[in-house]
């Protein structure tokens, strides 16, 4: 499956990209690897090279990402380690140890970097496969007429994976992350864990993720063997990647292949949608869809009978907003609600 940010094979499907996981971040018996302080400016000597093995030990690579911030003029070289950015590894999962890091297999997320550290940093360090400038604000739209946020890609590729857990086995959920936000893959996802109770006490044939994101939620309760799946979300990357997730763990899913209907570029031209635009289907044993739209015009395009719904808002501490949003919901679909 071609990249739609960079047209290289960054995606695999699940299975291949499981396969590899156990070796994926583990040493070679020559690694050696310093821990820093990340509280500290890194020591002031040269990084270390990748082993013969081609991985480095995190740490000696984001004090390589420091020291061409520091060159480049990003930092003034008296900021701690950590100041440099987030690193948000290529796949991401529950770890137990800090990771070896293999080349092309770290996006860095960095308030400070400039466009002359983030070329260099794809040109000198070779775990670096992208480097992305946060933005203010979580990358996607809180509603229709909001105007939506995004971080900016400075070079290379910010595509990557996490793998969540679910009791039927773990999901691959590929996002581009200039354009959603982080989620950082835990031993216990408690969304998962809240939609696998909701299923297991209500039995439900037909499930809608109303708020996607990437799709998590509606791939585990397809994992969950959940007949008729429906996922929606109002901004453009939240429902390609929902669709390209689709495909990527069809393998786990009682379906045939994935329909696209809608390309990446075709979504692009119409970041924020409202009426609902089908994106991709899949048809076998368990039907599944994929809609771009406002979740309040979903129930237009919906069947009949919804058994249970997620409705995952941005909004969910503001208990009267979320109120009014799920009694709306109650009133035009029914069924059962739960806000993950």
């Amino acid at each position: 499956m071609n990249c739609p940010v960079c047209g290289g094979d960054c995606i695999e499907d699940a299975p291949a990209l499981l396969a590899r996981l156990p070796h994926t971040f583990a040493p070679c018996p020559d690694c050696m690897g310093l821990v820093y302080d990340k509280r500290s400016p890194p020591p002031d000597i040269d990084p270390a090279e990748p082993c013969s093995c081609g991985k480095r030990f995190i740490d000696e690579v984001f004090a390589h990402i420091y020291r061409v911030m520091v060159t480049e003029g990003d930092l003034a070289g008296t900021e701690p380690l950590g100041a440099a950015g987030t690193p948000l590894v290529h796949p991401g999962f529950a770890m137990r140890r800090a990771p070896y890091l293999p080349p092309n297999s770290l996006v860095l997320l960095s308030r400070s970097v400039g466009e002359r550290a983030a070329a260099r940093l794809i040109a000198e360090v070779p775990e670096v496969r992208g480097v992305v400038r946060a933005g203010a604000g979580t990358p996607g739209v809180r509603d229709t007429d909001a105007e939506p946020k995004t971080h900016t890609l400075l070079a290379g590729c910010d595509v990557r994976a996490d793998i969540f857990p679910t009791r039927r086995g773990p999901v691959v959920v590929y996002k581009q992350q200039s354009a959603l936000h982080v989620e950082f893959p835990r031993d216990r996802d408690e969304k998962i864990l809240s939609l696998e109770h909701q299923i297991e006490e209500r039995r439900p044939r037909t499930f809608v993720d109303a708020c996607s994101g990437a799709g998590t939620l509606g791939l585990a309760a397809a994992r969950a063997g959940v007949p008729h799946v429906i996922c929606n979300d109002a901004w453009y990357a939240a429902a390609y990647w929902t669709a390209c997730n689709l495909r990527v763990n069809r393998e786990f899913l009682e379906i045939g292949e994935v329909t696209m209907h809608r390309s990446y570029d075709d979504l692009r031209r119409r970041p924020v949608a409202r009426d609902p635009v089908l994106v991709a289907t899949a048809a076998g044993a368990q039907e599944i869809e994929v809609y771009q739209g406002d979740f309040r015009l979903l129930p237009a395009v919906l069947p009949p009978q919804i058994d249970l719904a997620a409705l995952d808002l941005f909004e969910k501490a503001d208990a009267g907003k979320v109120g009014r949003i799920t009694e709306a919901w109650q009133a035009r679909v029914g069924g059962a609600i739960f806000i993950p």
